[in-house]
């Protein structure tokens, strides 16, 4: 009897096997509320206790027309744009800086593990705990803030500073770079580590300095890191929820309104409008697709792609020569 080989097919049913708790999670957690989400959007679900669901036959995309041309969702649209921009290229500044210095040969950081953990920090805190935190910070009458301004003479009464809109959404703007920035310097720093360090030793030997090393040589072997943290920033961004409904709920004069605030509104709030709060949800996943996929594009490496057209310019050249050699033989 002919034995079996030993070799690594034998083993890939147990790939399958371990994949399947990944996969049911999948399909019940994620691929179908998104779905069953989309589906809504083009019936008339509203109102608590509603069973059946009607297909809007008549115009089936009302619910996205009603969204679109609502007031509230173009300002919280416009709301969390100004908030993720306003929060994202600071945190990406900051990151990059503190990732270079943190893996500059020579500058060699003493104490670098605590550092980096109290950087980290503020990510692994809770969204209620930072909100509630610095609503007492600028708490009225009585908070940190307010007493300093008193003492030092920028104010003579305690003012209530969260009633100014750029106030709240300033705010808002720190504590989103404030608690992300760590994050993307650690995905930053795991990046810049698996450049081989002979680049770096070459870079050094040549008498690059450090701007030099970092622009020529860091930044273009990290477009690939750099492109993951811009997509992952762009999706939380544009589904910022927890701090602004935490800390003001969306206040003041929807200031801080973003767009998942205003999808929870119409969804959770007054009458209950699952409808329209599942196209507001489609019209997001859209923007974010779109904007995911230029991303994609604009930082795609050019000379791979390059390297691919011609490869497939060769394979198209060889069959062509394959077939006229059959042609030609028949």
């Amino acid at each position: 009897m002919k034995s079996k080989k030993p070799g690594y097919d034998r083993y890939a049913k147990y790939g399958y096997v371990f994949s399947i708790p990944f996969a049911v999670a999948f399909l019940l957690f994620s691929l179908y509320p998104t779905v069953y989400t989309a589906v809504i959007g083009f019936t008339d679900l509203k109102g608590l206790g509603m069973t059946t669901i009607h297909f809007l036959t008549d115009d089936l995309f009302r619910n996205f027309k009603t969204v679109l041309a609502n007031p509230s969702f173009q300002g919280a649209f416009r709301n969390t744009i100004v908030i993720w921009l306003s929060n994202f290229i600071p945190q990406m500044l900051l990151a990059l800086l503190l990732a270079a210095w943190f893996t500059d040969r020579r500058s060699k950081v003493r104490g670098q593990g605590v550092f980096k953990v109290l950087l980290y920090m503020p990510n692994i805190i809770t969204a209620a705990t930072i909100a509630i935190l610095f609503s007492g910070f600028f708490g009225y009458p009585m908070g940190p803030v307010n007493d300093l301004l008193v003492r030092f003479g920028f104010a003579e009464k305690p003012v209530e500073l969260l009633r100014n809109k750029t106030v709240a959404r300033s705010v808002v703007i720190f504590i989103q770079t404030w608690m992300w920035y760590g994050s993307t310097m650690i995905t930053l720093i795991s990046g810049i580590l698996g450049i081989s360090p002979e680049i770096f030793e070459s870079a050094e030997v040549d008498g690059a300095n450090r701007i030099q090393t970092f622009f020529r040589i860091t930044l273009p072997n990290v477009k690939t890191i750099l492109l993951f943290t811009l997509v992952t920033s762009l999706i939380g961004g544009l589904n910022m929820f927890d701090i602004p409904k935490l800390f003001q709920n969306g206040g003041p004069d929807n200031a801080t309104l973003t767009t998942s605030l205003f999808i929870y509104n119409q969804a959770f709030s007054g009458s209950y409008m699952y409808n329209r709060a599942a196209a507001a949800s489609m019209v997001m996943f859209v923007i974010i697709a779109i904007l995911s996929a230029i991303m994609f594009f604009v930082m795609r490496d050019s000379d791979e792609a390059q390297m691919r057209k011609q490869i497939k310019q060769q394979q198209k050249a060889y069959r062509m020569r394959l077939k006229s050699e059959k042609e030609g033989k028949a």
